[in-house]
C-alpha cells in the first residue's frame, strides 16, 4: 500500500491518501481548506492515476472535514465516520465562524462505521478502532497487512489529543489508547492527524502521558 501525506489548512491537518497496487485509493480526513488546496490533492491523485473509492473521517472536528463537500462534488463520494460524531459535524460551521474561518455546510455522511468494522478499497482492508476521549466518535484505522494505523487526533508523536473540549474525556482517552492501540505490534507505524509519524513502541516507551 502506498501512503501519501498532504498537510492542509491554517490548522495544519494531515490528509492521507492510501492506494493499492491497482490504483484504487482511500482518503482519510480530507482537510483541504479551499479550492487551491483541493487542487493540490486532486493533482496528486491524477498524476498517480489513482481512483478514489472511499472517504473516511477519523472524527468530525472542522479541520478534518473542511474538504468533504468538495470531495463529494468532484468524486460523488460521501464520508464515513462514527455515529457519535454527528454533533461535531453539525457544529463544524459554528466553530469555523468562531475561529474566523469559512467553510461550507458539511454534507451528510455516506454512512457510519462501528468499532471493529472492516472497510475496504481495492485489495486493501482497514479495521476501525473506536477510541473516544478526544472526540466521542474518534476512530483509528488499522492495516495489519501494512503495519500502519491512522490515529487522527487520538495519538501523536510524543503527545495525545486534547480532551479539554466538548466531548473530551482525558481518563477515557488514556484508557482507550492503552486498550485499543497499545495492544498493536510495537513496530506499527502511527500516522497521526497532525505532525510526523511515530510507532506504537516508541509511544509506549517515551510518550510522557504514559510514563
Amino acid at each position: 500500500m502506498e501512503i501519501f501525506r498532504l498537510v492542509f489548512s491554517p490548522i495544519t491537518v494531515n490528509t492521507y491518501i492510501l492506494a493499492d497496487e491497482s490504483g484504487k485509493c482511500a482518503v482519510i480526513d480530507c482537510g483541504c481548506y479551499d479550492e487551491p488546496e483541493f487542487k493540490e490533492m486532486t493533482d496528486l491523485i491524477e498524476e498517480r492515476k489513482l481512483d478514489p473509492v472511499l472517504l473516511l473521517n477519523t472524527h468530525c472536528h472542522l479541520d478534518h472535514i473542511f474538504g468533504n463537500r468538495m470531495f463529494l462534488d468532484k468524486y460523488k463520494l460521501g464520508a464515513y465516520c462514527h455515529v457519535d460524531e454527528e454533533m461535531n459535524r453539525k457544529n463544524a460551521l459554528m466553530y469555523a465562524e468562531y475561529f474566523g474561518l469559512t467553510m461550507e455546510e458539511p454534507p451528510e455522511p455516506a454512512g457510519f462505521i462501528s468499532d471493529g468494522a472492516s472497510v475496504s478499497f481495492g485489495s486493501e482492508t482497514l479495521t476501525a478502532l473506536h477510541v473516544p476521549g478526544h472526540a466521542p466518535g474518534s476512530l483509528a484505522f488499522y492495516s495489519k497487512k501494512n503495519n500502519a494505523v491512522f490515529t487522527g487526533d487520538i495519538l501523536f508523536a510524543g503527545s495525545i489529543g486534547r480532551s479539554d473540549i466538548p466531548g473530551g474525556d482525558h481518563l477515557m482517552l488514556i484508557k482507550k489508547i492503552k486498550s485499543k492501540l497499545f495492544i498493536l505490534p510495537p513496530e506499527t507505524v502511527v500516522y497521526p492527524g497532525h505532525g510526523e509519524a511515530t510507532t506504537i513502541g516508541t509511544e509506549m516507551k517515551s510518550n510522557p502521558y504514559f510514563r
